[in-house]
């Protein structure tokens, strides 16, 4: 099997710490921002209005309370504050990263992997997108959420190629951006991995430029793109404090599915690992026509 790089360099909590329940199942309601009705806030994927977890009942909507604690859970065990990037790192790779939008823009969100299904923020306005020049692969390391340190699981990034990632695009209002934006630096750079870029994606309503979190290759989370088989024996065997790592790609498959999205590399990843018909694998969604 290709070899998974090392645990992150720093050290992380045992998998029981946390404060997070459970990922609920996308059957809870979301809760758009204040003043966005969900008619609008849904209008283009009505579709998937009870199919995304709401942000006040996520359990990757990590506030001050809940990273606190995990703090002081740090500390009782010896681990120190160097278990996580400071909040100070974080709030300058935030700064900097949304510098380029303009006081009165909203923000915009690609999501590809458990953000289309989970947020944990809040957003006004949520539509199909596609990501030029980028893939989903599972190359992103996990001894938390999805896997362990004797066991480490697989999750999605954002690898550059040919072709482009579809998947969707959340918008935050501007007057909420600062509160949302720490969330999101919270849930996907706490422990780094990920690169937070602002490029265009298509939507069909029109270009919109969105943070993007794609594959750092200097971070220690990252993982080479290993064959398909060994991906698969990986996430099958995986399991961390959020679920399995196969729940984890099965969720995966039922929004993209939901969505009418073919990704052969994710289709064919699921055939290996269990998930599909058993008469094989269709290339397009049941349903979604050709």
């Amino acid at each position: 099997m290709g070899a998974l790089r090392g645990a992150h360099a720093r050290k992380l909590p045992p998998a029981g710490m946390s404060n997070r329940p459970r990922e609920r199942g996308p059957q809870h309601e979301h809760r758009p921002a204040t003043g966005t009705s969900m008619n609008d806030a849904f209008r283009h994927l009505p579709e998937l209005c009870d199919r995304i977890v709401g942000a006040e009942v996520s359990g990757l909507r990590i506030t001050d309370e809940m990273l606190a604690a995990w703090d002081v859970q740090a500390l009782a065990r010896g681990l120190g504050r160097a278990w996580r990037v400071s909040d100070g790192a974080l709030d300058a790779s935030r700064r900097a990263t949304l510098s380029g939008i303009a006081d009165s823009q909203d923000l915009w969100v690609f999501a590809y992997g458990s953000l289309m299904w989970d947020p944990g923020f809040h957003f006004a306005e949520v539509r199909r997108a596609s990501l030029p020049d980028y893939q989903r692969r599972f190359t992103h390391t996990t001894t938390i959420g999805r896997g362990s340190p004797e066991h480490p699981g697989l999750v999605l990034s954002l690898e550059p190629g040919a072709g482009r990632c579809d998947g969707l695009a959340f918008r935050i209002e501007r007057a909420i951006i600062e509160r949302e934006s720490r969330i999101i630096w919270r849930r996907e750079m706490i422990l780094g991995g990920y690169q937070p870029r602002i490029l265009p994606v298509s939507t069909p309503q029109g270009t919109v430029d969105a943070l993007a979190l794609i594959s750092d290759p200097a971070d220690e989370r990252g993982a080479p793109e290993m064959p398909l088989h060994e991906v698969a024996t990986v996430i099958i065997h995986a399991c961390g404090n959020r679920g399995t790592n196969l729940d984890y790609l099965r969720q995966v498959v039922e929004q993209l599915d939901r969505l009418c999205v073919t990704d052969d590399y994710v289709r064919r990843l699921a055939c290996l690992a269990g998930i599909g018909p058993r008469g094989g694998c269709p290339t397009t969604p049941a349903g979604c026509g050709n």
